[in-house]
């Protein structure tokens, strides 16, 4: 198991080099200075080399490349070019807060929903709450999270007056933000579950639980629902990361001060530090996410934690 993790990790700190390689070369690529132009060129000749030397951009990219990466592993994310004297790391840890609210209560109510709509859908199969359940799904799929965003910021906050438009001024402002985030969450899970469980309600454990006499009720939750929800850990990695990374345009419609939302206004100024920086956080989480699900899932599913076992 040890070794399992290990080559895991090993994989995942290449696919992170790559992510991170692409980007600087390909950011670098991008039109623009993140130099205001005008100003910029009423300096003299020696206060622009200066202002070039202090950000490493007199260098050539490859050299800059190098020195980056050696001031990555020493922890040193740069300076950004829009928070003038304010550290990378500073800066996006002063955003994390509000994006990890948000994207919390998202994937709560993603699950919590997605769950109980999955599961009835499931046990009432090709009733009224299965076809609601599939529209449901089929809606959360194909309506992207700033178009729910929007509709839900008109009709709640300015048409009903229910909860606040937007802004960042008490825990209220998070609440519209994360229902629209957790729509797609939602449909997921349902859809998800509903599969899982149609397939489990069919095992011959479910029908000899059934001629035991078992009430529905005990059938449903002892039987069918455990076995059902261990797959959706699979798909949890990938919703908690989808939930962060799609934030950008919602944080950017409720006026939240968040990652999203930083990132956006760090590519409009071309700050290119704080581009790496956002991407490299992003990427990192990702992976941090992919590694715990599948030690969690082979913790969960006793073959995967076999198959591991004999591979160390």
């Amino acid at each position: 198991m040890i070794k399992y993790i290990c080559k895991r990790l090993i994989y995942l700190a290449l696919t992170l080099w790559v992510i991170v390689t692409a980007t600087f070369f390909l950011m670098k690529k991008l039109p623009g200075s993140p130099f205001d132009a005008e100003r910029f060129n009423m300096m003299s000749v020696q206060q622009q080399q200066a202002i070039l030397e202090q950000y490493g951009l007199n260098e050539s990219v490859p050299r800059q490349y190098l020195k980056y990466m050696g001031n990555i592993l020493h922890g040193d994310f740069g300076t950004s070019f829009t928070y003038t004297g304010q550290k990378v790391s500073t800066v996006i840890g002063g955003r994390i807060g509000p994006s990890a609210l948000i994207g919390l209560q998202a994937v709560l109510i993603g699950l919590a929903v997605g769950l109980t709509l999955g599961i009835i859908a499931a046990w009432r199969h090709n009733s009224g709450i299965d076809y609601f359940t599939m529209i449901v799904a089929v809606l959360g799929v194909s309506v992207p999270n700033f178009v729910a965003a929007a509709l839900l910021q008109y009709y709640v906050a300015l048409k009903w007056g229910i909860l606040p438009v937007g802004f960042w001024t008490d825990w209220k402002c998070s609440v519209l933000p994360s229902i629209a985030l957790s729509f797609s969450a939602t449909a997921m899970i349902a859809r998800f579950i509903r599969t899982e469980m149609l397939e489990v309600l069919e095992q011959d454990y479910i029908v000899t639980a059934k001629a035991k006499g078992l009430s529905p009720m005990k059938v449903l939750m002892r039987h069918a629902v455990r076995n059902s929800i261990i797959p959706v850990v699979t798909i949890l990695g990938p919703i908690v990361v989808n939930l962060l990374t799609g934030s950008l345009a919602v944080e950017n419609i409720y006026t939240i001060p968040g990652i999203g939302s930083l990132f956006v206004d760090s590519i409009k100024a071309n700050d290119y530090s704080t581009i790496m920086g956002i991407t490299i956080f992003y990427s990192a989480f990702y992976i941090f996410v992919v590694l715990i699900v599948d030690i969690a899932y082979s913790l969960i599913d006793p073959r995967i934690r076999l198959a591991a076992g004999k591979e160390g």
